[in-house]
């Protein structure tokens, strides 16, 4: 009987020590993967989407709003919203359009 209880404890701490180190090995894949990530100049893209806008200043905190959470400016001054489904789909409280 004596035995059979200290089988059943090394067991026990042998499925804990191999659930710990899988668990361990996932965090470790996870936040590797996430370093791939690359964000944007956020700056950048929107000077160049809001360079024809006639409230340049609006346009860029709009944008600048819609990139820091999306991670991605559509190309060009206008539309191409395809390209970033995140940036064209979020909108204000009244319903409207939020980014440029």
């Amino acid at each position: 009987m004596a035995i059979s209880k200290s089988l059943q404890a090394s067991v026990l701490i042998s499925l804990l020590v191999f659930h710990l180190t899988v668990a361990e090995e996932i965090m470790t894949t996870n936040d590797a993967e996430s370093h791939f990530v690359q964000a944007i100049d956020c700056g950048a893209a929107c000077t160049a989407r809001c360079q024809l806008s006639s409230r340049q200043k609006l346009c860029k905190r709009a944008c600048g709003t819609c990139c820091a959470r999306c991670n991605c400016v559509p190309p060009g001054t206008s539309g191409n919203q395809e390209v970033c489904p995140c940036y064209y789909t979020m909108t204000t409280h009244g319903g409207r359009r939020k980014c440029p």
